[in-house]
Parts: structure tokens; C-alpha cells; sequence
């Protein structure tokens, strides 16, 4: 009823300013804005709030439980996963994305409980999962965690007692495997009893991993205190908390270590949770945390010892993050 007597009363005065050339309203502008959006929401029944649709002129906004999500025409026509246009097989897909037309607008939209229903202007039907639109959208991203991990210190990772994983069971069952890789994405470590102290059997376990990558030091290496490349690792000299491989354009996701001879004393491993220390960063600093994600520093490797002669040079922030959620997914 207010939206219908504001609108009674602004015809009023624009019928007014016509009569009256010379007479003028200065509210009357402001006044425009203060009227409500007379926009239709359709929802997926008259008595459900679960989700409802709004086309607008380049895109469609969808809501879907509390989640208010934004999806253009063209990101819609070129995302359908008909036979036609999505090769379920080689999830490739099969439309020709030159050919989806910029200014393309669905025809007709419905969507019931759990699916969304898009009919293009030359016929074809483009379905989509309300829950798929959900988890790949921009804002359903905002809200979901891309790995989820367990943030320790000494005292937090010592209390986990998280256990290792006999190399048979490892090797030979699914749940060995499975129970390492948990511990390894969730901690970022992992450990491993009872290999043969020997560089292929390593080999035999790091392919049980992954592929293994080629690097300037070869697959798989030894190294030692002898000083054969120049790194520190191959001295004497204690190595303190650091990060591997910050000068390859990426750098490694996995590192594989296995001792295979120890004489003498030192060598002990110091093992850091470097996301645990950027959450410290975060929550404490969060300008220097910004600071870390944003500006690229020049990290370089270089060696020139015996017959190695190396100059590598990759380019990164400290701190690498989803633009989408600021999650961090990599520390150089």
C-alpha cells in the first residue's frame, strides 16, 4: 500500500512540474531514490524461500539458502554440462566458447527443489545442480575452505600423536595409503617406518606418492656434508628454519626425506607448521600479512661449484592465497 501511494504521489508532482514550467522541486530527485526496488524475486514454490531467481539485464542472481550468488549469461551457456557440450568422460568440455554469443540471455528460467532449468533463445536446455552452482560460484566459494588443514605448534602436534604408517601396509593396502595422505593434508607432514635405507627403495615409496619431478639435482639424490654442490645441505653448517625450492617457478609440493646412514651427532630435523605462523601473522599484524601476500619478492639460487653451474630465479610473494577467500595455499 505505501509503494502504491508513493508512486500516486510522485505522478502527482511530475503532473505538477508540467503545469508549471518555472516551479521548482529540489527533493524531488532525492526523493526518487528513496523509493523501493519494485523487483520480482520468483521462488521455486509460493510457500518455499529456499531458492529464488531474478534476471537481470547481463546475469542471473540466485538464492539459495542464505547465499545470495551472481552468475552472467555467457559464464552460464558456456558452463552447461549437456552431452552436447561436456564430454562426461574426459570432463573437457565440448562447447566452442567462441561461439556462445556475448549478449546471450536465457529465454526461460525455472528451477525446482534441486535443479535450475535454462532455455537459450535457439532452444537447447541447460540443467544445473542447485548444490554444483552453489560450490562453483564466486560467492559459495567465499565460504568454503579449499583444503582443510590442522594448524600446530610443538605443543599442538605432539598432543595430536598423530601415527606413522608401516611401509608395508603403505605400500600394499589402500587404508595405509590413505591413512598417510590424510595425515599429510590435513598436518603437512607425514611419516613413514620401517623403508629399506637404501635410494631405491625410497624411490619405490616416493611413486607410491606422486610422479616424481625432475630438478637440478636429478629424481632422486644423495647428499651429505661433502660439500659436492653449492648448497648448505651439503655442509656441516646447521641449516635453521627455511622453505625449499622458493627459486623454481613452482615450487615442489612434496619433499620426500629418508635418512639412510647417520654417524656421529647433530643432524636433527626441525620441523615448522608455516601456515600455523602465517595465522599468527594474521591475526596479530594483518597489514604485514596483506604485505606477504601481495608483493612479489626475486628468490634465487646460485651455484657454481665443481661441474654445477645453476642460476634459477622464481618470482613470488611470500604468501600465496585464494584471491576469493584469502586462503593460503603455498609459502615461498
Amino acid at each position: 500500500m505505501w509503494g502504491r501511494q508513493l508512486i500516486h504521489l510522485l505522478s502527482s508532482s511530475q503532473r505538477l512540474l508540467k503545469k508549471s514550467p518555472r516551479c521548482r522541486v529540489p527533493w524531488l530527485l532525492n526523493f526518487r531514490k528513496t523509493l523501493p526496488s519494485l523487483t520480482r524475486w520468483h521462488h521455486t514454490a509460493p510457500e518455499s524461500l529456499k531458492c529464488a531467481w531474478q534476471l537481470n539485464d547481463d546475469h542471473l542472481e540466485l538464492k539459495y539458502g542464505d547465499v545470495l550468488m551472481r552468475f552472467d549469461y555467457v559464464w552460464l551457456r558456456d558452463h552447461c554440462r549437456s552431452a552436447s557440450c561436456y564430454n562426461t568422460k574426459t570432463n573437457q568440455r565440448s562447447l566452442d566458447t567462441a561461439s556462445v554469443d556475448l549478449c546471450i540471455r536465457p529465454k526461460s528460467v525455472r528451477v525446482d527443489e534441486t535443479t535450475l532449468f535454462l532455455t537459450w533463445p535457439d532452444g537447447h536446455v541447460t540443467r544445473y545442480g542447485l548444490e554444483w552452482l552453489l560450490k562453483n560460484s564466486y560467492e559459495g566459494q567465499k565460504q568454503q575452505v579449499m583444503q582443510p588443514r590442522i594448524l600446530w605448534n610443538a605443543q599442538i602436534y605432539q598432543e595430536a600423536q598423530v601415527p606413522s604408517v608401516d611401509c608395508q601396509s603403505f605400500l600394499e593396502t589402500n587404508e595405509g595409503l590413505r591413512e598417510f595422505l590424510q595425515n599429510f593434508l590435513l598436518y603437512g607432514i607425514a611419516f613413514v617406518e620401517n623403508v629399506p635405507p637404501t635410494k631405491e627403495d625410497t624411490e619405490i615409496l616416493a611413486e607410491r606418492i606422486s610422479l616424481i619431478r625432475e630438478t637440478i639435482y636429478g629424481r632422486m639424490w644423495h647428499f651429505t656434508s661433502d660439500f659436492s654442490r653449492g648448497d648448505t645441505a651439503y655442509t656441516k653448517l646447521a641449516l635453521d628454519r627455511h622453505t625449499d625450492t622458493t627459486y623454481f617457478q613452482e615450487p615442489c609440493g612434496i619433499q620426500v626425506f629418508h635418512c639412510l646412514r647417520h654417524e656421529g651427532t647433530g643432524g636433527r630435523t626441525l620441523l615448522v607448521d608455516g601456515f600455523y605462523a602465517a595465522e599468527q601473522v594474521l591475526q596479530q599484524a594483518p597489514d604485514d600479512f596483506e604485505l606477504l601476500t601481495k608483493v612479489p619478492l626475486k628468490h634465487e639460487y646460485i651455484e657454481n661449484v665443481g661441474g654445477c653451474h645453476n642460476h634459477m630465479i622464481g618470482v613470488g610473494p611470500v604468501l600465496n592465497v585464494y584471491p576469493w577467500n584469502n586462503e593460503i595455499y603455498l609459502i615461498r
